[in-house]
């Protein structure tokens, strides 16, 4: 049983601050708009200065994995987190908005 809340992507709030833990490459290629980039590895290292514990996170990746990883482990550090449990996947499958930094066509990777 997890201490933490799952959802998928469909699900999420328009106004949800979404983390995504993907690495630089694929948060380039195609990412939610206003999503807040940490890759997985830098999360011990940059939380508390960059996350707000009063903030309600929804922690995605590409199929779930890694979100599943951090959801748990910010949930552990005190912090209101949500794992999205499809990830980018479930995301654009649900048609949701999707940009990317490359001046390409966004796509998930």
């Amino acid at each position: 049983m997890s201490d933490f809340e799952t959802v998928r992507a469909a699900a999420v709030p328009e106004s949800a601050q979404l983390l995504d833990v993907r690495e630089d490459y694929e948060f380039t290629e195609g990412h939610a708009p206003g999503a807040l980039h940490i890759p997985v590895e830098e999360i011990p290292t940059r939380f508390e200065d960059e996350l707000d514990p009063d903030e309600d996170y929804y922690v995605i990746c590409r199929t779930g994995g890694r979100a599943v990883q951090i959801t748990q482990w910010l949930t552990g550090q005190g912090y209101s987190a949500v794992f999205v449990g499809d990830g980018m996947d479930g995301w654009l499958e649900a048609g949701r908005p999707l940009e990317s930094s490359t001046g390409q066509e966004p796509k998930v990777i």
